[in-house]
């Protein structure tokens, strides 16, 4: 009986409720135009109940009764209208001419985009990279115009370079300030690609001069996402991909190389490259759970990555956890926040040395030792040669180790109160965040092996090395925001005190001698060069401290005038005793000339104005100090006693470099927002610039002291425009194009006699050649070199007497430019479409006008190497069989122009259905690195921005326009990957 009951009631409360609705049809418009606006979302308000206006902006929808209805639309503003008793209703609606005043976040705080007076860029995590995403760089790679991001080759483990605007500075950082959830200097590997919410880019010096002697190379911001009251969520992303060799040198087969006369044919057909590569299996995983009450926010997160890599035993583990916790009290006037993530990070990073090798190996040598080959040397079971300057590229990679170990930790706590009802539009903030790394570096090369090992002095075999360095820093800052309206005029006030302090130890030892290969670096102490007196053990500490008061005042006036002020004095322990503060203002004002003068079409258009002065401080501590360190030991009174000498010239007079910036932009907007760009020219003049320089002894005590010495010159033209082309019901089409500029002009080096030469070739041969020039008056990035004219009856190359006295003399009088290193711009090209359930995007990057000097190319594109050490010959288009010797010259230096589809990425959503155990479900591919449309012979076009020389050193930013040797080969990524919600 009572089941019948049940079924009775149940038919009459779907007949009571079925009598309730009523369908409610009508148009959507353009209050403008008239025309139909098409893809508009109408939603009966405060359900889920909703529907798209068609092609022409007609609806239909079944609504209850007393139902408010909401029409929104990209571009207009959104209007609620009731129904009453209305069956049909049409919507005419506005354009909002505020369509461009999104958040975006600034230094100390986040602004409406409207207000916004400064050159800033911001990304979202809709619009960030997709694929096979390891790094938060590569998230915005190409998405930024002026912000250039560069990884050459295809390194798991390598690092990506960061250029703002391109070169601002020599001496001091020149990557960007990295500020993660307010945190000043975090670290980018403490945070996974899939928990950053948006990256915003402070590009000009009126918005990054609040940060200081930190903000000559620009400001990058990191805000992570954050979980949402009244809303509990799980979401879980899972990616595989199989990375592939993309690009290598060209280099002779086996039977090609057979063909060159004088060659050393060893009997054995070698693919070297096929030897040492592989397919780099990689998967990712993250699971995330957010949501919280009205008063209590939360998000956790746990990020697992395993990578292989296309060099054979290399690749990465990690780890990573995050939990960002915000909690209101005290009648919501407070809100405290906490932040806690941590990393751990296992690496095999490999040996570029094996690619090099695997280039140059003779392709008729065997892998293994055949004992009937002569010549060859049996060094752990591994084919070798007794030849200057060749190790056997297998045996590089299977008996030698080079691991890391990396942890990261940041942890910070915010707290918020507002003081409203003591003073009407007060805040204070006080916030206190620490940060600590440590790194390890291991490294061992078996006894059995030939490369770094083998031959050593006294017998010894087996060479291990064990360094490890932690890092430290705390920053505790407070603040207090002063809002108020007067009249139709915004007064935003800032007022703030930030203390910062660093500590860094390290500690290392290199030994040779073991028994057995078991030990490895992990029993340093067992190498018995150290009980000889022999090894080598270093150590070292330093810290620093950094003290500032900054301010900020934002003025809108009725949302047509808007002017920005601020200051910040800074004090840093780094300086010299005579410049230990600085002073960085800045001030930057914006107009909305569309309030101003009514242009057809034209819906949103400010003019903006800036100027800002920053300071970029030294990399280390104690550089302005007469320093000390060991210079061996001293026979005194009949023993041998430790001996010191200074390190370092004292100069008290040691300060910030100081960049000054001036920039004027453009922000608008056209056909009812569907068109937005931003437009921007700037010149930065970088001063004072930290670079050691040559000094006579006596009366110093060393040949080089760091001074402030120097002036450059950076302009340049930015582009960004995003266009909203098709947008229905059913198909969605957005596209995005930045374009940048810029050029960099050396104004004078002051002491250093106008020119400095820089780069040196390398060994075999070619250790005493410069490859670079910067001299005064000119542009950065100058490649040195001669122009080659011809080949001698003997093989060797002739070259162009440049100094008219009829011989060529091998010195700088008979060498000029022939390259530049540098690019004339840059582009990124992003494509959107959706068709219902189906996503699909692809985005394009190029770079053109640059050249690079091919380092392969100048050592090994001759018959010098065969005849001669028998090594492999480089087979590009433009070798000569002719050329029989080594030195490298101007056909060396390629055009490296290049387009490229860096990503291009294929999704589906699944259909899901209401009350579902799960709400959302798409499953994707994407490939990385596709094509390269480019007329490099090398491995990889990309912008060298740097110069790290042979060996992996110190980079140097007055040498870019290298591809040096030790280049890993590039690579192709497929990746298949779901996304699920629950």
């Amino acid at each position: 009986m009572k089941k019948y009951l049940l079924v009775m009631l149940s038919v009459l409360s779907l007949s009571f409720l079925m009598a309730q609705e009523r369908t409610v049809t009508g148009k959507v418009t353009d209050a403008e135009t008239g025309e139909g606006i098409p893809g508009a979302n109408v939603l009966e308000k405060g359900t889920t109940n909703g529907a798209i206006t068609d092609l022409d902006g007609n609806f239909r929808l079944a609504v209850s009764d007393g139902a408010t209805l909401a029409f929104t639309f990209v571009g207009f503003v959104t209007q609620e209208i009731a129904i009453g008793n209305r069956s049909v209703i049409d919507v005419a609606m506005e354009q909002d001419v505020q369509s461009l005043s999104e958040v975006v976040v600034i230094g100390y705080g986040v602004q409406d985009k409207k207000e916004i007076t400064s050159s800033v860029a911001s990304v979202k995590s809709e619009d960030f990279n997709k694929g096979m995403v390891n790094n938060p760089a590569q998230l915005i790679q190409g998405k930024v115009a002026g912000l250039t991001i560069t990884r050459p080759g295809g390194d798991p483990n390598g690092n990506y370079t960061i250029r703002l605007r391109g070169v601002t500075t020599v001496g001091a950082n020149a990557e960007p300030l990295i500020i993660i959830d307010g945190v000043i200097g975090g670290s980018l590997s403490t945070v996974d690609p899939n928990d950053i919410a948006s990256i915003d880019v402070l590009k000009d010096g009126s918005a990054s001069a609040i940060y200081g002697t930190r903000g000559s190379s620009g400001v990058i911001l990191v805000t992570t996402k954050s979980g949402k009251a009244g809303k509990s969520v799980v979401d879980y992303n899972g990616t595989v991909s199989f990375d592939n060799v993309a690009r290598t040198m060209k280099f002779m087969t086996a039977d090609e190389y057979r063909q060159v006369p004088g060659m050393v044919d060893l009997g054995s057909d070698t693919d070297w490259l096929e030897q040492v590569t592989q397919t780099g299996v990689s998967q990712i995983h993250n699971i995330s759970m957010s949501g919280g009450s009205g008063s209590t926010t939360y998000r956790a997160s746990v990020n697992v990555r395993d990578v292989g890599g296309i060099q054979i035993n290399t690749g990465f583990s990690q780890l990573n956890a995050r939990f960002n916790l915000t909690q209101k009290a005290m009648n919501d006037r407070a809100t405290f926040s906490m932040n806690l993530a941590t990393t751990t990070k296992d690496a095999s990073y490999g040996f570029t040395d094996v690619f090099r090798y695997a280039v140059l190996s003779n392709p008729t040598l065997p892998v293994m030792f055949d004992p009937t080959v002569a010549g060859l040397s049996d060094v752990g079971g591994y084919a070798e040669r007794d030849i200057f300057d060749y190790w056997n590229p297998v045996s590089i990679a299977n008996q030698s180790i080079n691991d890391g170990k990396d942890m990261r930790l940041l942890g910070s706590l915010r707290a918020e109160y507002d003081f409203s009802d003591v003073v009407d539009g007060l805040r204070g903030t006080i916030s206190y965040s620490q940060q600590r790394e440590s790194d390890m570096r291991g490294q061992y090369f078996m006894k059995t092996a030939k490369f770094q090992s083998a031959n050593l002095a006294g017998g010894l075999g087996g060479i291990a090395q064990r360094a490890t360095e932690a890092r430290y820093n705390q920053l505790f800052e407070s603040m207090l925001n002063y809002d108020q309206s007067f009249g139709n005029t915004d007064l935003a006030l800032l007022g703030g005190y930030s203390y910062q302090e660093f500590f860094t130890e390290g500690f290392g030892m290199r030994g040779a001698g073991f028994i057995t290969d078991a030990f490895t670096y992990n029993r340093i102490q067992e190498a018995q060069q150290f009980n000889r007196g022999e090894g080598s053990v270093w150590s070292y500490a330093n810290s620093s401290r950094l003290v500032a008061f900054f301010g900020r005042a934002n003025l809108n006036i009725g949302g047509t005038y808007f002017l920005s002020a601020s200051v910040r004095q800074e004090g840093s322990t780094k300086f010299g005793e005579n410049n230990k503060w600085g002073l960085f203002p800045a001030v930057s004002a914006g107009v909305n000339i569309t309030n101003l003068v009514n242009i057809g079409g034209v819906e949103s258009l400010k003019l903006r104005a800036g100027w800002g002065r920053t300071g970029a401080t030294p990399n280390d501590s104690y550089l302005s100090f007469l320093r000390y360190q060991g210079v061996g030991s001293a026979y005194v009174d009949g023993s041998w006693k430790p001996a010191y000498g200074p390190s370092s010239n004292p100069n008290p007079d040691l300060a910030w470099e100081t960049k000054d910036e001036l920039d004027f932009g453009l922000d608008f907007g056209v056909m009812g927002g569907k068109i937005t760009g931003t437009v921007d020219w700037y010149q930065r003049v970088t001063s004072d610039m930290l670079l050691y320089v040559n000094v006579p002894v006596p009366p110093n005590l060393v040949g080089q002291t760091l001074k402030n010495i120097g002036e450059l010159k950076n302009t340049g033209f930015e582009l960004s425009v995003n266009w909203n082309v098709i947008q229905t019901s059913d198909f969605s089409y957005t596209t995005s194009v930045n374009f940048s500029t810029f050029s960099t002009t050396i104004i004078n080096l002051d002491d250093e006699g106008g020119v400095l030469y820089r780069a040196n070739m390398g060994s075999p041969g070619q250790n005493d050649t410069e490859l670079v020039r910067v001299k005064e008056g000119e542009k950065l990035g100058q490649l040195w070199g001669p122009v080659m004219e011809g080949v001698d009856a003997n093989g060797v190359p002739i070259f162009k007497d440049l100094s008219g006295d009829n011989s060529y003399c091998n010195c700088d009088d008979d060498r000029t430019v022939i390259g530049q290193g540098l690019p004339d711009f840059t582009i990124g090209w992003n494509n959107s479409l959706t068709f219902k359930s189906f996503d699909f995007n692809m985005f394009f990057r190029s770079a053109i006008g640059h050249d690079l000097l091919n380092s392969y190319r100048g050592f090994y594109e001759n018959t010098e190497s065969t005849t001669v050490s028998s090594w492999n010959i480089v087979n590009t288009a433009a070798y000569d069989p002719n050329i029989k010797k080594a030195v490298v010259n101007s056909s060396h230096v390629e055009k490296a122009s290049y387009f490229k589809l860096d990503n291009a990425t294929f999704g589906y959503t699944l259909p899901s259905k209401e009350g579902a155990a799960i709400r959302r479900a798409r499953i994707y591919v994407s490939s990385q690195n596709p094509f390269v449309l480019t007329n490099y012979t090398g491995i990889d076009p990309e912008i060298r921005y740097v110069d790290s020389g042979e060996n992996g050193g110190q980079q140097d930013p007055l040498s870019p326009g290298i591809e040096r040797r030790n280049t890993y080969f590039t690579t192709r990524t497929f990746s298949m990957g779901i996304n699920l919600g629950f």
